[in-house]
């Protein structure tokens, strides 16, 4: 039987057809996801005419690993690591069970016991055991923002790979913490860690469907084989090259700003700020569901957790204008 659907942030479409107003006049903080996009470089018009070659994403690899400092491997481009998970139980040896770190990113699960596998959502790094031939932790976690050193995780991979088993460990958050990822020391000189990074949520670019894995060279090979040929489009790979060869600490100080300005809304708002990460805040609320929906009547979307009625996780506002409106909103709402 095929797991339903998960409900993800986004999805303002279907928000402004129950709570009236246009799409565009929403106010959309239910994704983690950078506000305030990237400035789009230049694009060749070979990299729309044509199908990508080899040269183009040769080069978005040797980007992303000056990006990444990824010295002992070069990340691979994927449409999107959603498009990765979708493979993850190809990875799985036969009898043996997968473990997720949880609460996190639900689709992990969802794909695993969908692919008819054994999945245990464990809370604690303690309870993976020799029987896991695949375990998944999110790092920056999302929603809760929980955060391991590298050193642990470095001990957790050890016990993983004794027995054969892949490390998963997805830094799609990381961009705004790099000296607690693991990129740098993924690669074929530490086989059975394999690392996720998105594109799109630091460049707020999310509609470009871009991301890495970084590995062993045979993992990422059949990464390559299972998705097939020209699986990102030639104008992805030039953006991407263009943006990490460039000086992001812009947009590092633009969201270290609105996160900051975030946080005051909220805490003015007398909500209680139980995690996040550089891009979003998770709120716990004794009535979150009454203040999700209060939000929606102001057309205001943030991400309710159908396993937690007390959290919303709010995303960053684009400006003080939408601040001021998130505030407004929560005073009518609250009080």
């Amino acid at each position: 039987m095929t797991a339903p659907r998960i409900a993800h942030g986004g999805g303002i479409a279907a928000a402004a057809a129950r709570f009236g107003g246009r799409p565009e006049d929403w106010l959309d903080l239910s994704t983690g996801i950078n506000p305030i996009p990237a400035i789009l470089p230049d694009v060749d018009i070979a990299a729309w005419h044509r199908l990508p070659d080899r040269q183009r994403q040769d080069a978005a690899r040797l980007a992303a690993a000056q990006y990444y400092s990824t010295a002992n491997a070069l990340p691979l481009p994927v449409p999107g690591t959603q498009s990765v998970i979708q493979l993850l139980p190809r990875f799985v040896a036969a009898g043996r069970r997968a473990a997720v770190l949880s609460p996190t990113y639900g689709e992990y699960a969802r794909v695993l016991e969908n692919a008819g596998l054994p999945v245990d959502r464990i809370t604690d790094l303690d309870a993976v055991s020799d029987a896991y031939g695949l375990v998944v932790v999110v790092n920056p976690n999302n929603p809760d923002g929980r955060l391991f050193s590298r050193a642990t995780l470095l001990d957790l991979h050890a016990r993983v790979a004794r027995t054969g088993g892949l490390l998963v460990v997805d830094e799609a958050f990381g961009d705004m913490g790099p000296e607690t990822c693991l990129s740098p020391l993924a690669g074929d000189e530490t086989p059975g860690l394999l690392v996720f990074r998105s594109f799109g949520k630091f460049f707020g670019l999310a509609g470009l469907r871009l991301g890495f894995v970084i590995g062993e060279t045979a993992v990422l090979d059949r990464i390559e084989d299972g998705l097939g040929p020209w699986a990102v489009s030639g104008p992805a790979l030039t953006i991407a090259t263009k943006l990490m060869t460039s000086d992001t600490s812009a947009i590092r100080l633009s969201i270290d700003a609105r996160k900051a300005s975030l946080d005051v809304t909220l805490s003015g708002a007398g909500l209680e700020i139980v995690g996040g990460t550089g891009l979003f805040s998770l709120v716990d609320h004794a009535d979150a569901g009454t203040l999700h929906e209060g939000l929606c009547r102001h057309h205001i979307l943030v991400r309710p957790f159908d396993y937690n009625p007390r959290w919303l996780r709010f995303g960053l506002a684009p400006d003080s204008v939408a601040d001021a409106r998130l505030a407004a909103a929560l005073t009518d709402v609250i009080g």
